[in-house]
């Protein structure tokens, strides 16, 4: 059964209007009784026997992300450190936090939020608020929600336990693009034909698909799943119907490895395995015994065992595949651990502006810039916790301001179609916060899952097509306002390269729907490890 506690929830500044306007402000509230609430919704049942499945990422199909929003749940994610023990952990400010960056809309602090409550976190709270506020994840169309609700009905939390229901909402997720449900979904129906049981399906081709879609979005369980179906060709119906072979087992490897960058605890132990002590010499997924790659892989699999947020982009910088030479190590667990995490420069420290020099509710910090959404509301109160400003069109020039949900938007004295002078509500639109750092590549992440570097000069930029010109971590990156930049602009994306190697392509080396021309590679940092 697929159960979750806190875990992590691992991030395109601009949306269609229409997208959130729709749930936001045309459904009925959930005391409206004519409303099906979103948890009670009839969905179809899960066909393990569907003959195609069409892969959607989730990064196009979520909210935009509110900049400040996000420094909020980022610092409550790093106030939940493993290295802090639970005990000694401020749940409050956790709580705060998160409830701060969730009434921003911010999707992944709504279902951390959830969480929290069902952990008992927040005594005011418990899981029928977690309940609701996943259905208000669900009515903004978010993909993991519709996850999320699975897990609920698959744990009785909240909701009335009921197994069928909760593979219906997987499903659903599945195919909305949520790779955690694909990547669930994809193991139940991987099973060969003699292992079939209550709850596990052989629908190969599908797996495969469901799995290389999630694989593409970062998931590591999916590249652990996958390395058994690259290793051994089966038919459809998981009967095994070739030989491992060297192709194969080179293929299994990558994956396996790629995974370790994802965060993949068992990855990590698999090669730690194949490399250090494999079970069948005669039948080894590695080329050959190499125990001391074997030991790094162990000392990788031993930090994410303790913390699964951990994740290590520039592994091949210490760790690379054979028949790449293996650097010297000092056998120093954080020396590795550091230089194979993510890297980003220091923050710029922005100007003073205006807005940084108003009062409330106007105020607005310097590190933020303020982007209209085009998302309107006539409506009296402010529909949720948002920059608002009167709508262009009304003769008004009223700046943004700051206001909570259910917090009444002002009145003013504008001129009507006619050309009268009225005073009444007029139409709000939403702005959101951006970073006030000119499009630079800073790739973010909860503090410490990143090794902050000097920023290197001169900075160097190169297209997919071109040969890495120096050697060093590089950081891929696509337009704010691209539907994947919250797939791509991620620090878990980027790559420790040599000088002369190609960069990743997005369709082979991703399995992501990408053109090459989309994507520029920025150089972030060229020191080599100190690890001899």
């Amino acid at each position: 059964m697929k159960k979750y506690k806190n875990f992590p929830l691992f991030l395109p500044f601009f949306i269609l209007a229409v997208f959130l306007c729709i749930p936001l402000f045309a459904c009925k509230m959930p005391n409206d009784k004519e409303e099906i609430l979103p948890r009670n919704q009839s969905l179809p049942l899960f066909n393990p026997h569907v003959a195609d499945f069409i892969c959607e990422t989730e990064a196009s199909k979520v909210p935009p992300i509110d900049a400040q929003a996000e420094d909020w749940f980022l610092a409550a994610r790093a106030l939940e450190d493993p290295e802090i023990f639970v005990e000694d952990r401020d749940y409050k400010k956790i709580v705060d936090l998160t409830r701060l960056a969730a009434e921003r809309l911010h999707w992944k602090a709504m279902l951390n939020l959830a969480s929290l409550y069902v952990e008992g976190r927040d005594p005011s709270h418990g899981n029928e608020d977690a309940v609701q506020l996943v259905e208000k994840a669900m009515r903004l169309g978010i993909p993991a929600a519709y996850d999320r609700m699975g897990t609920y009905y698959a744990n009785g939390t909240g909701v009335a336990g009921d197994i069928t229901r909760a593979f219906a909402f997987w499903q659903k997720a599945a195919q909305m693009g949520n790779p955690q449900a694909m990547a669930f979904l994809g193991v139940k129906l991987k099973v060969g034909p003699r292992s079939e049981g209550a709850g596990y399906w052989s629908n190969i081709p599908v797996a495969t698909k469901m799995l290389e879609c999630a694989f593409g979005q970062g998931n590591g369980l999916a590249a652990y799943q996958l390395h058994f179906l690259y290793l051994s060709p089966r038919a459809a119906t998981g009967e095994i119907i070739g030989p491992r072979n060297a192709e194969t087992k080179n293929r299994a490897l990558k994956v396996l490895h790629e995974g370790v960058k994802f965060g993949c605890e068992d990855c990590a132990n698999a090669l730690a395995i194949e490399f250090g002590s494999p079970f069948d010499l005669a039948d080894m997924l590695a080329p050959y015994v190499d125990k001391a790659r074997g030991e790094r892989y162990a000392v990788l699999s031993l930090e994410l065992g303790f913390n699964p947020n951990a994740r290590f982009p520039n592994l091949d910088k210490v760790l690379p595949l054979p028949p790449a030479d293996l650097p010297p190590w000092n056998g120093d667990r954080d020396t590795l651990l550091h230089a194979a995490k993510g890297v980003r420069p220091p923050p710029a420290i922005p100007q003073p502006s205006a807005a940084s020099l108003l009062q409330e509710p106007y105020f607005l910090a310097a590190d933020y810039a303020l982007r209209p959404t085009g998302l309107h509301s006539d409506a009296a109160t402010a529909p949720f916790s948002a920059y608002w400003q009167p709508a262009q069109g009304q003769g008004l020039t009223e700046p943004a301001r700051l206001l909570r949900k259910g917090e009444e938007f002002r009145h003013f004295s504008v001129l009507d179609a006619a050309g009268k002078r009225r005073y009444g509500g007029v139409t709000w639109e939403q702005c959101l916060t951006i970073r006030h750092n000119h499009g630079a590549v800073e790739p973010r992440a909860a503090r410490g899952l990143l090794r902050e570097v000097a920023r290197p000069e001169p900075l160097l930029s190169c297209t997919c097509a071109q040969a890495c010109p120096v050697s060093g971590v590089w950081q891929p990156w696509v337009a704010p306002d691209h539907p994947l930049q919250a797939n791509v602009n991620q620090y878990w994306r980027q790559a420790w390269l040599t000088q002369g190697a190609p960069f990743p392509q997005p369709r082979r080396d991703w399995l992501l729907d990408l053109p090459d021309d989309e994507v520029t590679w920025h150089w972030m940092d060229m020191s080599l490890p100190e690890i001899g």
